[in-house]
């Protein structure tokens, strides 16, 4: 997978990501931060993957048991000086205390909380094309 951002205008800091499949979306840094605040910042981009994985793996999981959650919502909270990720999982629909032990279990299985848990590699390199 390949996730390209290219820098908005000449000043401030607002990028427009692009994803391979095309999706394309503005990061920016708030105003307190120098930024426009057209967009999130890129540390809240991250929460919002590993919540966003962690409610659609549950409901993959559950869909394929045929159980109801309900409603799903995901909390995360982030302390990005530790680092560390605190995940809320809040579901409104009747399931007892074998499955809902059975969905933490399976929170913890989406892509991106397998990701950040690991000890990931994150090479950075430079390369200068010329016209």
């Amino acid at each position: 997978m390949r996730v390209t951002a290219r820098r908005q205008g000449e000043e401030g800091f607002a990028h427009e990501v692009e994803t391979e499949d095309g999706h394309r979306f503005t990061i920016d840094e708030p105003i307190s931060a120098g930024g426009e605040d057209l967009g999130p910042r890129p540390t809240a981009l991250l929460a919002s993957s590993l919540a966003g994985c962690t409610a659609i793996t549950l409901e993959l999981y559950a869909a394929r048991k045929g159980w109801d959650l309900g409603e799903v919502e995901v909390d995360v909270d982030v302390d990005l000086g530790q680092p560390a990720f605190d995940v809320t999982v809040r579901l409104s629909g009747e399931l007892d205390e074998e499955q809902r032990a059975r969905l933490l279990k399976i929170a913890s299985k989406c892509p991106v909380h397998k990701v950040l848990a690991a000890e990931t590699s994150v090479k950075v390199s430079d390369r200068i094309e010329s016209a």
